[in-house]
């Protein structure tokens, strides 16, 4: 599976065709749709441009993605910095009327099991976001982790050996765990391509977008999201040695 983070915190001084609006994430999501993504993960903005979880703005951004790309999965980020923040971002959650298909819930976040039993509750899947061996060793220890939709290995180190040595721990406990659940790793702007390799070829999803970095493989700037998709299968069509599930197919195809 190839996820596209179409955002993130990323605004257009990051990058000109950062989508903000609704209008223009329901853009970006049929152009990377049709580019090749099987999902999509994204952070919906106020008038302002600001990170929001207010069920107005949630349900504007999903309702505008749904009427391009109808019955794709899409998933939101509920990270503390996200407006209302701290305690307020449940309160939130339990006011949507329009949900998301699923949510990221990063471990490292002290309400990280409040978050997760809301989402679970209100029939909303939960991506565990896990950047380090303590954040996966906190959420082994959860009731609720077998009940996770998928694991996220999200490396945020910028040197990729030691972005490799963090996915690798973080690997191991889930492994020591036996929590047989999906898992999807993905890097951040300096690592972005080396752990999607490396996802692929150990068979994990992979996650591409804006949201993780704007360079192509080839170190240039990639003029959108859907560039980007582009990108992550021609690596994925050119690497050796891969399983034939982690291999995805060519868009259209």
């Amino acid at each position: 599976m190839l996820q596209a983070c179409l955002n993130g915190a990323r605004d257009s001084a990051f990058h000109a065709h950062t989508p903000l609006t609704p209008a223009h994430l329901a853009a970006d999501a049929a152009a990377v749709v049709a580019a090749g993504a099987n999902e999509l993960h994204l952070h919906p903005r106020d008038p302002s441009g600001t990170e929001t979880l207010d069920p107005g703005h949630v349900a504007a951004a999903l309702t505008a993605i749904r009427a391009k790309v109808p019955g794709l999965p899409i998933g939101l980020s509920t990270h503390a910095g996200i407006a209302p923040g701290g305690p307020g971002r449940l309160e939130a959650m339990r006011a949507w009327q329009v949900l998301p298909d699923y949510v990221s819930v990063n471990l490292i976040e002290d309400d990280a099991p409040e978050m997760i039993a809301l989402a679970l509750s209100r029939g909303i899947g939960v991506e565990a976001g896990l950047w380090s061996q303590a954040d996966a060793e906190r959420l082994t220890a959860l009731p609720e982790a077998k009940s996770c939709l998928r694991i996220l290995i999200e490396i945020n180190e910028q040197d990729v050996r030691q972005g490799l040595a963090v996915a690798v721990a973080i690997r191991k406990v889930l492994a020591r765990a036996s929590l047989d659940i999906p898992v999807l790793q993905h890097g951040y702007d300096a690592t972005v391509w080396p752990l999607y390799q490396d996802a692929l070829m150990r068979g994990l999803d992979g996650r591409i977008g804006l949201e993780d970095g704007k360079h192509l493989p080839d170190g240039s700037e990639a003029t959108d999201n859907a560039a980007l998709i582009k990108a992550a299968f021609r690596l994925a069509r050119a690497a050796p040695n891969l399983p034939p599930e982690a291999v995805p197919p060519i868009a259209g195809t």
